[in-house]
């Protein structure tokens, strides 16, 4: 009784559909960020070229990234809903881009459009004849205009706000200590791994580098790539606390990280979610105040690693970025709780799930 209470309980279906989500998405921000990666090797000077193989690369890599949060939705609202949660799902991914919510809104999101999908089919009932426009039009498009109207005005408004109190907040630290600034900056650099805290403390560095304060601009590069950089770390400390999954997504976040793409560690850091950020948090707070305490300006808003040598003291960037990456691998390494057997195959019970495998007969789906 116990052992079928925790496989069908609240938790385990909540981790199921985010876990179906991020089994989703890992290809995708596999293939895009290691693209862009690319295209930043072959062309240096990639964001102000116009053409060329690398710019083709990076750019194919940028429209991938762009649809990490939708597809992140719905994979959720799939795994609650199945196919009529897609379309609703990708569109409020999108919404969730446009609000700056990052990929936590969108799990939000994917949570909310599953659910009124499933509310619709419970009470929506339409004549036998009309049945069949239920998956492809009623359901669809009705859930998709509910959903929308409500996460412009409801669900997304605490993103909004928050990225005004973040701004209002950093603004206000400028004056204020060198380390504690720098720490600041870190820690909201690799909050959220690209999501609206990170875009928002780079809109605010952004704006200094124009008006020739360059390091903030250093704290952003260390704060984005402490993550990919720290959890490998850690895995190579405590390779039994990383399941098979998430070791083959560090395979590629590490060379993404090097290239100054944290996306490639959500899907990890969905996993465990909060053990991930207050580690990834520690360490980039760290680094960036020494950053900052250190002088270290960065001239250019974007290269990673490719870019280090331009920096006004590279040797202590590196350094920093090294300090940060150690603190957040033995935190997280501390913290995280050892794999076991059932979280190894609990990704591939859910793919099979997904695609309705079931001793080798694949099941047709009626609605």
């Amino acid at each position: 009784m116990g052992k079928r209470k925790k496989t069908n309980g609240a938790g385990a279906q909540i981790k199921k559909h985010i876990l179906t989500a991020i089994g989703y998405m890992i290809p995708l921000v596999v293939a895009a960020g290691l693209c862009m990666a690319l295209g930043q090797f072959i062309d240096g000077d990639v964001r102000n070229s116009t053409s060329g193989i690398g710019w083709y690369l990076y750019k194919a890599g940028g429209f991938g990234m762009a649809a990490v949060v939708p597809v992140i939705t719905a994979g959720v609202a799939f795994s609650i809903a199945d196919r009529p949660g897609i379309a609703p799902g990708l569109i409020l991914g999108f919404i969730c881009t446009e609000i700056k919510a990052g990929f936590i809104g969108g799990i939000v999101a994917g949570f909310l459009v599953g659910y009124l999908v499933l509310a619709a089919k419970k009470y929506i009932k339409l004549p036998q004849s009309m049945q069949g426009l239920m998956p492809v039009m009623v359901i669809p498009v009705l859930v998709t205009a509910v959903a929308s109207v409500l996460m412009f005005t409801v669900v997304g408004q605490p993103f909004a706000w928050l990225q005004q109190a973040l701004t209002a907040g950093i603004a206000g630290l400028q004056q204020g200590s060198k380390f504690v600034f720098g720490a600041v900056l870190g820690s909201m650099a690799c909050f959220d791994f690209g999501g609206p805290v990170n875009k928002t403390m780079s809109t605010f560095v952004n704006g200094l580098m124009i008006d020739g304060v360059i390091e903030p601009e250093a704290v952003k590069f260390i704060g984005s790539m402490v993550p990919p950089f720290g959890i490998a770390i850690s895995c190579l400390l405590t390779r039994n606390k990383y399941t098979r999954q998430e070791k083959e997504a560090l395979k590629a976040a590490v060379p993404m990280g090097f290239c100054m793409i944290t996306e490639g560690v959500i899907p990890i850091a969905a996993r465990d979610l909060v053990r991930v950020v207050f580690a990834c948090v520690c360490g980039s707070a760290v680094a960036g105040g020494l950053s900052m305490v250190w002088g270290v300006g960065a001239p250019v808003p974007h290269g990673g690693m490719l870019s280090v040598p331009l920096f006004t003291k590279p040797v202590q960037f590196v350094i920093a970025l090294a300090i940060g990456s150690i603190i957040c691998g033995v935190i997280l390494s501390l913290l995280k709780k050892p794999v076991t057997e059932a979280d190894e195959n609990f990704d591939d019970l859910g793919a099979a799930e997904d695609y309705g495998a079931d001793d080798g007969k694949i099941k047709v789906e009626t609605f």
